[in-house]
């Protein structure tokens, strides 16, 4: 089968990164770029979850009590610095 090279681009940090767990697995880098894109044209998919993280009840919670305390600022409790609210929250 014919071969072709590939050229891509990443930061440099991420490269070595990349580049030691594909030591550790007894890979190279190119064996394991060649495994990820089999994967994907085997399946016509990425074989793993792309996506923006969801946040959980309680983080929207709190954001939307934020939202509520911008409009009503009577609702929270202001502070003049940082030692003072860690005073009253300990």
């Amino acid at each position: 089968m014919a071969q072709t090279n590939v050229s891509i681009r990443m930061d440099n940090d991420l490269k070595e990164s990349f580049e030691h767990l594909c030591n550790e697995m007894g890979l190279t880098m190119t064996s394991a770029i060649n495994v990820f894109v089999k994967k994907v044209v085997r399946d016509c998919r990425i074989p793993f979850e792309i996506g923006v993280p969801k946040p959980n009840e309680e983080t929207l919670a709190a954001v939307r009590e934020v939202q509520e305390m911008k409009k009503n600022p009577a609702l929270g409790k202001a502070y003049s610095d940082v030692d003072s609210m860690m005073k009253e929250l300990s």
